[in-house]
């Protein structure tokens, strides 16, 4: 019998009875939400209200801190319900709205990388021209541009999706996913895989282009330049790699846990494959972030301490 769509629920399948457990779990995925948003907050600020900071690379990392807190709001509140409630469940409206959260939070996150990789070569490559070649109009235009593609992308996504007539309600997993929506289907979903093809194919080689580009010049620079050139691009780029390839790790994990069967796999590693995604990239890129960039550090730790001091932060 099919399952209409608009007005139906599904069931989320992957999740496991685990007792008494449910509170410690509770409690460590809220206090991993907290971590996210405390961590992307303070950046966020930090970044908003020191006037120092106010360059291109890091309105590209205010941007980026955004989105993982864009992102971790469409995971985190629903995992901490589902986690203290016996019935898996949840409304067909809210699971799109969810999808649509989570596929806008990866696609953000990919270009902004991109963009970041291209602002860091011009920073190293291009250093005399650095402040022709981005300026802040064109920071804002990029910024805008990469949220209103992604968003526009997945209206149409799920446009298509929510058209399809639905044979069950069941997904083997922890969060709605549109592949395994796609999967449940019982109508013609040709339109669907002939956009998510296309789309997927777009939304990979437009942002993997400049990234190859820039770090195969940066890498040209560092092979030929003087030790302080390899020392700058280390420092200012070594984050951005780290966050790159954490991107590239979780979407690996992702594809996985969705399109394989993982019958045989031990249900905790299934987990992780599955939350690896949307927990270690919002976590990891503000420390990495707020670590590695001395600028950061030094405004990070100035404030704290005059908080303590003052009990107050005042304008940096």
């Amino acid at each position: 019998m099919a399952v209409n769509s608009t007005s139906s629920y599904f069931i989320l399948e992957a999740f496991v009875h685990v007792g008494n457990l449910r509170y410690f779990y509770f409690m460590l995925t809220a206090l991993l939400y907290v971590l996210i948003v405390f961590a992307n907050t303070s950046l966020i600020v930090i970044i908003c209200m020191n006037r120092s900071l106010h360059e291109p690379m890091y309105i590209f990392l205010c941007s980026l801190f955004v989105n993982e807190l864009y992102g971790s709001t469409g995971l985190f509140p629903f995992l901490l319900v589902q986690i203290l409630s016996d019935v898996h469940t949840v409304s067909a409206p809210f699971c799109y709205l969810q999808i649509f959260c989570l596929y806008t939070y990866a696609n953000v996150e990919l270009y902004n990388l991109a963009v970041m990789s291209y602002d860091r070569y011009l920073a190293i490559c291009c250093p005399l021209q650095y402040n022709t070649y981005m300026t802040m109009n064109k920071v804002f235009i990029f910024i805008i541009v990469i949220w209103l593609y992604c968003v526009v992308r997945c209206v149409i996504n799920m446009s298509l999706n929510i058209r399809l007539t639905l044979c069950g309600n069941i997904m083997n997993s922890l969060y709605c996913h549109n592949y395994l929506i796609v999967k449940l289907a019982c109508s013609d979903t040709k339109v669907n895989n002939i956009y998510g093809l296309f789309a997927t194919t777009v939304s990979l080689l437009v942002p993997l282009l400049p990234i190859l580009f820039s770090y195969t010049k940066i890498l040209k620079i560092c092979l030929s330049g003087s030790k302080q050139t390899r020392q700058k691009a280390v420092s200012t780029c070594t984050p951005h790699l780290v966050s790159l390839l954490n991107f590239a790790f979780g979407a690996f994990f992702e594809i996985l846990q969705t399109r394989l069967d993982m019958t045989d796999v031990p249900n905790v590693l299934r987990i992780i494959f599955s939350l690896y995604f949307t927990i270690l990239q919002p976590l990891l890129n503000p420390i990495m972030y707020g670590m590695q960039m001395s600028k950061i550090r030094k405004t990070y730790k100035y404030a704290f301490c005059r908080f303590l001091v003052t009990g107050h932060r005042d304008p940096l």
